[in-house]
């Protein structure tokens, strides 16, 4: 992929776990890769198609000023965040060096990095209790006004039957597709706190919910653990999951089968009419 660099910028910052690192402050170097397809920029030779080199150094000149941290690792880690969020780029790779770094010994430099990207992942929506059309409403409001999130589409909701625990009312479903800078254990964790503004309470398993938000995937990952189950559990088999999520992203591959998301849906269409 293009990319634009800016190697060896110097900025002063007041970053250190020392009080006197952060009173008196000192120099700090930093080097970016900002990632991002400038094939329209080189067509149209128009710096408003591109990526500002200059004002992104300006920027990270400010950023490195402005804020305090006792930890290079979190200046890198927030600075790298807000690039992704302000320029339009997919990807950044980020190198600190810390050369007046506190330490007793013959030493060049001290320097952190780290790459941090948009990453692509779809979300489950369903609601069969109250008002079900506003509770979908308010979870894609959610996601839309979180900005370490964008979502990308919203599949149109549709009424389906209840699914394992059929003793509720039919569901309203749909899914998204988004890019998010959260990990996956970090999206879960946002995604069960838009479900407590419904005021969502797990009582019986797959049972009735105001709101239900589910990781469907999230980029090619594979997790299964106490709290995260990446690609959905029985995903292959949930009419409910399947259909909103073919038309948004028929051709999103699933890790583990290797199949698409249209492959799986017109498998499941298939063995429910025999």
């Amino acid at each position: 992929m293009d990319k634009v660099i800016i190697e060896g910028l110097s900025c002063f910052g007041r970053h250190g776990v020392l009080p006197e690192e952060n009173k008196l402050g000192q120099n700090f170097i930093v080097s970016c890769q900002l990632y991002y397809d400038f094939t329209r920029a080189a067509e149209t030779d128009d710096i408003e198609n591109a990526v500002n080199y200059a004002e992104v150094a300006e920027f990270i000149t400010e950023y490195v000023r402005d804020n305090v941290f006792k930890l290079i690792e979190t200046l890198a880690s927030r600075l790298a965040c807000e690039l992704l969020k302000r320029y339009g780029i997919s990807k950044v790779e980020i190198r600190i060096d810390k050369p007046s770094a506190p330490i007793d010994l013959p030493f060049g430099t001290v320097a952190v990095s780290l790459c941090r990207r948009w990453s692509k992942a779809y979300i489950g929506l369903g609601s069969n209790m109250g008002d079900k059309k506003m509770y979908l409403d308010m979870a894609v409001n959610e996601l839309k006004a979180d900005d370490n999130i964008r979502l990308l589409k919203v599949a149109d909701y549709i009424e389906t039957e209840p699914y394992g625990y059929e003793a509720q009312d039919r569901f309203l479903n749909s899914a998204a597709e988004i890019e998010t800078l959260y990990s996956p254990h970090e999206l879960l964790n946002r995604l069960r706190a838009i479900e407590q503004l419904a005021r969502r309470e797990r009582k019986i398993h797959w049972g009735p919910r105001t709101l239900d938000l589910d990781i469907l995937m999230y980029e090619d990952s594979i997790i299964n653990d106490e709290e995260l189950t990446i690609p959905h559990i029985d995903m292959a088999n949930r009419e409910f999951v399947l259909k909103p999520l073919c038309s948004i992203a028929p051709y999103a591959i699933d890790p583990v089968t290797g199949m698409s998301v249209k492959e799986m849906y017109e498998r499941l269409k298939e063995r429910s009419n025999n």
